[in-house]
């Protein structure tokens, strides 16, 4: 049956609506009403609809798993829209992305738009265009229970674990921490990368250059190998020098070149990890980023006044398989464009890795037809950046590969081989259209290498000179945003759909800081990775992930129990849960003893504690003795306590006990206390009464003629209060408004600034209520 006709009918008297499409983006729906006809009546549900609440863990354990389900809030508006577009409808075709997530998502519409007699059909528009809706709508398939099985057990593993863990942290560390199953892995590999990094020693070693010349030009030069046929290390300059006395004098002869043409192959269309990675390294975009434009070119581009078209195919997939209509397509354009010699005879097609789902293609352009070019008036500069890397690659993909002339050269001085080599591109193939970030990197590596002159076998060759050089070895380097993902993906930690959230979650929680582009722990990180891998071995092991991930696919294959998973999980969580309950470090209390002697003391050790004001040193000595300072750590991961500035005097006495106040360092910068502590533990700003910036904003206090002044909490936070304080002691937190409230007539108006509703300007009484868009 071709869905594509169904009209509304009228059946015993009643109204049947129009067949009901329903989609996770409104972005979608113009798109796919374009191709659908006025036949269809099509909504969305604007991402999930329900999901587990928030403020508890939401999953009975004791009843098999079994997940309560809410309405997200502000969500009932979208849920009531759905029923009011379903009146009378008796079939809805559900449209959400052909995900995991899409999946969950059909379920939930459908259970919430469940009718007598009505026929749910699942559709999966792996791209927006129209043969590819029409097809869909054509073969509408049954909810895949499979599917939303996995994403269910996912969504409960990660709740399980979020739930009861992120508690555990508040006791034992401090609140508002969270611990999550897969980005606590994913800080765990920052955390190793930087203890390895700090662990690391350099070592010396040189290397031994020659400048030679044939009989021809150009002038070349040649790397000390090997020597008696086995390769050499050169740990010194001692053993350097010992290298040069040896060659010097001897004659220099070729012994054997070899020439040989290499072909450089094209890489596979897009996965979403490799999106990701190359859109880091081209375009410096983030993975959201990434993935958030790739949304936009996948849910459709007006390319013309009401006429929305997907520009590509849907992005998120670890699979490399392409349609062979695609694949020939393009040859027809690199015949076109490139001429014949550019264009295999036949298509090029890619094996999947082991672990790919193959549920949908690579990602790729839906149609040859919209060239960059074609389309780029159309797209905003971030659009036409991604789109024209997704269409180079997967274009290159289908061109043939590189032939590289390489030349490699072995000379004989003594005991000792030097080795030189050079390579031109002969036919440069694909490469005439895109280099990925690898194959640039050996372009400039190939570049950087002399062209040989004609050298034959048994050659003497001239000596310029000979170059000695000192050099160390370097530490691994920290993860990048690209190189992070390729790690996750290698590892099998994640999927997909999950690289982006992950990265965004580690840096939002505080673990993480992105120092020139690479991730470092943060001192939190480290103190909560510590943790959390001492108490939960194999929760947070990074092979233990990757075999869950991998269950979970196999739930999605239909081919394993999620039930039997969250079972055996459960069990060993459940165990390491109670035993960290007891067990884990108190970092409030005891803390992490750094096996350094307290300098004040000279008795006990200095413990890493934690407390409302962040990380610090404390003697495990307290109450004893009371030393405590804020700490660095060295690039080995050596503590290293900040000592304290002494006191300096100030002019200003005491308030309350009349003695002279001293101006001491905090947390938020300096400030006044009494000489007299702990007698008297009287404490002020370090600008006392004095005025701070002006704001040019009257005092809204009757009968005061005062102006109102940015000032400083004694803990940093930035107010605005009289100038005439302490005879008026009107204050706000937030920034005053030289305007009267155009509602109430109160005398000013404050600045205030939430996620929600962005800067906006309101009433100072809240009674009144008025607010505008600043």
């Amino acid at each position: 049956m071709h869905y594509a006709t169904v009209a509304a009918t009228t059946v015993k008297g009643q109204v049947v609506s129009k067949p009901v499409v329903v989609v996770e983006s409104p972005t979608k729906v113009r798109t796919i009403e374009k191709y659908l006809g006025k036949d269809y009546r099509v909504v969305a549900t604007v991402g999930h609809i329900k999901d587990l609440p928030e403020k508890e863990m939401g999953i009975d354990v004791e009843n098999g798993f079994s997940p309560n389900y809410k309405t997200i809030p502000g969500k009932q508006k979208v849920i009531t829209a759905l029923k009011k577009a379903a009146e009378g409808a008796e079939t809805i075709y559900l449209a959400p992305d052909p995900d995991r997530e899409g999946e969950a998502i059909a379920w939930h519409t459908a259970d919430v738009l469940k009718k007598k007699g009505r026929r749910f059909y699942r559709v999966l528009f792996h791209e927006l265009t129209q043969n590819a809706i029409v097809q869909s709508m054509s073969a509408p398939e049954e909810l895949n229970r499979d599917k939303y099985d996995a994403q269910q057990a996912r969504r409960i593993l990660d709740r399980l674990v979020g739930y009861q863990i992120s508690p555990l942290l508040w006791r034992k560390v401090a609140g508002g921490l969270s611990a999550g199953r897969v980005q606590s892995v994913a800080v765990r590999i920052i955390c190793e990368r930087e203890r390895a990094i700090q662990a690391f020693g350099p070592e010396e070693y040189w290397s031994i250059t020659a400048h030679l010349q044939g009989q021809v030009p150009p002038p070349f030069t040649a790397k000390l190998a090997k020597r008696n046929g086995e390769k050499i290390k050169i740990p010194n300059q001692a053993a350097a020098q010992e290298v040069l006395a040896l060659i010097d004098g001897q004659p220099w002869r070729v012994q054997n070149v070899k020439k040989k043409t290499t072909r450089r192959n094209p890489l596979p269309p897009f996965t979403t990890s490799k999106l990701q990675q190359e859109s880091i390294h081209k375009l410096k975009f983030s993975a959201r980023k990434t993935m958030s434009v790739a949304q936009q070119l996948y849910e459709g581009i007006d390319l013309g006044p009401g006429d929305p078209e997907g520009l590509i195919t849907y992005m998120r997939t670890d699979s490399t398989r392409i349609a062979a209509e695609a694949a020939e397509e393009a040859l027809s354009l690199i015949r076109q464009c490139f001429g014949n010699n550019y264009a295999p005879d036949q298509p090029r097609f890619f094996k999947n890795r082991k672990k790919a789902q193959d549920a949908h293609e690579a990602i790729r352009p839906t149609t040859m037809a919209n060239t960059p070019e074609k389309v780029a008036s159309h797209l905003t500069p971030d659009q036409l950046a991604l789109y024209r890397l997704i269409w180079q690659r997967f274009v290159a993909s289908q061109m043939q590969p590189a032939l590289i002339d390489q030349n490699a050269v072995t000379i004989n001085v003594g005991d000792f081989s030097f080795t030189a080599s050079g390579a031109t591109i002969r036919f440069p193939g694909f490469m005439a259209l895109y280099m990925s970030s690898d194959h640039e990197s050996e372009e400039a590596d190939r570049k950087k290498k002399e062209a040989l002159p004609e050298l034959t076998e048994g050659m003497i060759l001239n000596l310029d000179r000979v170059d000695p050089k000192q050099h160390f070895t370097q530490p691994p380097p920290r993860f990048s945003e690209a190189s992070l993902v390729k790690e996750l993906e290698e590892n099998g930690i994640g999927r997909p759909s999950t690289y982006a959230a992950i990265l965004s979650t580690i840096r939002g929680k505080g673990y993480v800081d992105l120092v020139r582009g690479y991730f470092k722990p943060s001192e939190l990180g480290f103190i909560v990775n510590e943790l959390l891998v001492a108490n939960f071995p194999d929760v947070f092991d990074v092979d233990f992930t990757a075999r869950l991930e991998d269950h979970l696919d196999r739930i999605e294959a239909g081919d394993a129990n999620s039930q039997a998973l969250l079972s055996r999980f459960y069990g060993t969580f459940q165990k390491e849960l109670d035993t960290a309950s007891e067990k884990m470090l108190s970092m409030r209390g005891v803390g992490m003893d750094t096996g350094q002697t307290c300098p004040e003391c000279g008795k006990h050790t200095l413990h890493i504690k934690v407390g409302k004001n962040g990380h610090y040193l404390a003697c495990n000595g307290y109450p004893d003795c009371n030393y405590s300072r804020n700490y660095t750590r060295d690039e080995k991961g050596l503590v290293a306590p900040i000592e304290l500035p002494k006191d300096e005097a100030s002019d200003k006495l005491c308030e309350k006990c009349g003695k002279s106040m001293v101006i001491k360092q905090g947390r938020f910068g300096p400030f006044l206390a009494c000489s007299g502590y702990p007698g008297c533990k009287n404490t002020l700003s370090i600008n006392g009464n004095e005025a701070g910036a002006a704001t040019g904003v009257a005092c809204p206090e009757k009968g005061c003629d005062g102006m109102l002044v940015e000032k400083r909490s004694k803990r940093g936070k930035v107010f605005y209060g009289c100038n005439r304080f302490p005879d008026c002691s009107f204050a706000t937190w937030d920034k005053p408004v030289a305007r009267a409230c155009p509602s109430c007539q109160a005398p000013i108006l404050v600045e205030k600034v939430t996620k929600k509703n962005g800067t906006f300007v309101a009433c100072l009484d809240r009674s009144c209520g008025f607010k505008e868009k600043a």
